[in-house]
């Protein structure tokens, strides 16, 4: 078991001692290539006993099943503890103890809740699309806290120089903020930066810090702030759609005990 916690990652954010959370990596698993080797999710044509093995090993770790969810790349986020699993969301809260919300990612990034005392906890699936939909404010506004008692932590995404989108994907983002144009450099092409092209490279992390921050949320903890958790680049410890198109899936999961 101390070989396959090794393999996890702990969130480094101060968080109340009754709040719990993990970072599944890709490594420590049972699914073949390339699915290697702790895929957690079932919906990639992995082996399915493959990946009911990976979530029997997590469960080692779990005071409970995780909630599930069916991520659609939206804004919805549900109560975890009056939900089914495979529910369509983007997030789920909780504020009963011993229920696991999870959210699964390869690139996109997922994003932990707490508040100060440990009442209420969140998993966040920011992908672009429900990051600029407003996946990070509905989640919010639906936890039963305020929001300047919320700490937060961003785990593995694909990093500032690995997404690159196009302008139209920059442009949804400014329309909803325009401080959202500091998130984006034009793609450097032979050493010039060539706005003309009209291909950038986006910061998943600067954006969610924007939008947690002008929500009232200014303790930010995580990935592109203190820990380098750029999913395209690192192979070795995480799956990345992006890169590997059929890969795996790694697991975001917060609890209160």
């Amino acid at each position: 078991m101390q070989n396959e916690l090794l393999n996890m990652i702990t969130p480094n954010w101060p968080a109340p001692s009754h709040v719990k959370s993990l970072q599944t990596t890709r490594v420590g698993g049972f699914s073949a290539a390339p699915f290697d080797s702790l895929n957690l999710a079932m919906h990639v044509q992995d082996s399915p006993l493959a990946v009911a093995k990976n979530r029997q090993q997590l469960a080692a770790y779990l005071p409970s099943e995780p909630v599930w969810v069916n991520q659609v790349h939206g804004v919805v986020a549900i109560d975890a503890a009056q939900s089914t699993c495979l529910q369509n969301a983007d997030a789920s809260f909780t504020t009963q103890k011993n229920v696991v919300c999870v959210t699964m990612t390869a690139d996109c990034l997922p994003i932990l809740l707490c508040d100060v005392s440990g009442t209420a906890v969140a998993a966040v699936h920011a992908g672009w699309r429900g990051l600029c939909d407003g996946v990070i404010e509905e989640t919010v506004r639906k936890i039963p806290v305020q929001p300047n008692v919320l700490m937060a932590w961003l785990g593995p995404a694909i990093g500032p120089n690995a997404f690159e989108v196009g302008g139209e994907v920059r442009q949804q983002f400014i329309d909803k903020d325009k401080n959202a144009a500091n998130a984006f450099k034009p793609v450097d092409t032979e050493g010039v930066a060539k706005p003309s092209a009209d291909k950038w490279l986006g910061d998943l992390y600067l954006i969610a810090q924007q939008r947690l921050k002008a929500l009232g949320v200014t303790h930010i903890y995580g990935g592109g702030i203190s820990d380098d958790f750029c999913t395209y680049t690192d192979e070795q410890r995480f799956f990345s759609f992006r890169r590997d198109i059929q890969t795996g899936r790694m697991a975001s999961l917060i609890w209160l005990t």
